[in-house]
């Protein structure tokens, strides 16, 4: 049977829904740790187990590791930013405000600056004039205007509202961080001793990253917790085979793909990597955007479903919807949509 995952989050936190979710068909759900600690969320892992044994269900909980993505930094609140803005990325926040005196750290300002946002150092000095930078998957796009030892100055040429720990990716360009964050061996320790069944992992470049994973988990008594690999750039695509030793399952993560190549190249891609994973009967999860719709509506459109369609028809072993259950209005109507066409796949 296919996979059906689903992802925690506000909207389905209480146990009847989660319940209900399970009842549709959901086999499995995702725990994002790219905001939160596995530490924080173990009463919330509890309830899925009760609400999946309710349904006569052993649930596939797999948490979603930071690893080597690049995010930003905390901000207090979401900040609006609209075509032409100006924003500052920093590495030391009040250093740049003192260089730059119109930015205001975590918000909005005057002079037609939206606010500083902090960077690891490491990607602030990948940053060059001209580039193209990328927020939030690529919903909010920018273009680097200026930079310092300890500032960069970008103007907006996509709008939308950014919040704190979103990811920045800069096009054409990769920095080299680790793939495995402190936060993320802290989490591994634990997962190893909460029943969880796979651990998800970034940005996956070569499978020295996954050798990585499997040696922290391994160390802590996790021998039997699945690797998922998230193919979401480039060198993930171009080294994909050599996954395969490593990896139980591949994740063709299109959300950040999307970024890294042109976005009407990627169901090309998607469909080379489902071709080349059969071939070598490595099962693979399709991902990203496949009910979008649906959080806030109670009907999908009729591309979405041709989407899970075609996913199941490709080969997938798994789907997995992301916002759509964590913080739409319809979990529930969102598995159960997505259960009926992957059983219509099927037959």
């Amino acid at each position: 049977m296919i996979d059906v995952f689903g992802t925690l989050g506000p909207s389905c936190r209480d146990e009847a829904t989660l319940s209900e979710m399970f009842y549709e068909g959901m086999t499995g759900i995702r725990i994002n740790l790219s905001h939160v600690m596995l530490t924080d969320c173990l009463e919330d892992i509890d309830k899925v187990k009760r609400a999946a044994s309710a349904n006569r269900i052993v649930p596939k909980i797999l948490i979603d590791m930071q690893g080597p993505e690049l995010r930003i930094g905390n901000l207090d609140a979401p900040v609006s930013l609209n075509e032409g803005d100006e924003l500052v990325l920093g590495s030391k926040g009040h250093a740049v405000m003192s260089e730059h005196e119109n930015a205001d750290i975590n918000g909005i300002t005057s002079d037609n600056t939206a606010g500083v946002v902090t960077l690891d150092k490491r990607v602030l000095k990948a940053l060059e004039p001209g580039q193209e930078v990328l927020f939030d998957d690529g919903r909010i796009a920018a273009t680097v205007t200026e930079t310092g030892d300890e500032y960069a100055r970008v103007r907006i040429t996509r709008g939308g509202e950014l919040s704190g720990r979103k990811s920045i990716a800069i096009v054409g360009r990769s920095v080299d961080m680790p793939a495995l964050t402190d936060s993320d061996i802290e989490n591994i320790k634990l997962a190893c001793k909460s029943g969880i069944y796979g651990v998800m992992q970034p940005f996956v470049r070569s499978a020295d990253d996954l050798l990585e994973v499997r040696k922290m988990l391994d160390l802590n008594g996790g021998k039997d917790i699945k690797i998922y690999a998230k193919i979401e750039n480039r060198s993930g695509v171009e080294n994909l085979e050599s996954f395969f030793d490593r990896a139980d399952e591949i994740i063709i993560a299109r959300g950040d793909l999307g970024n890294a190549v042109p976005l009407w190249e990627l169901p090309g891609l998607q469909k080379d990597i489902a071709r080349r994973c059969r071939a070598s009967h490595m099962p693979f999860m399709v991902v990203t955007q496949m009910l979008s719709s649906m959080e806030h509506s109670k009907v999908p459109t009729r591309a979405e479903v041709s989407d899970i369609y075609n996913a199941v028809m490709d080969g997938a072993s798994s789907v997995m919807v992301t916002g759509e259950t964590a913080v739409g209005e319809y979990p529930a109507d969102v598995i159960r949509y997505m259960r009926k066409t992957v059983v219509a796949a099927e037959d």
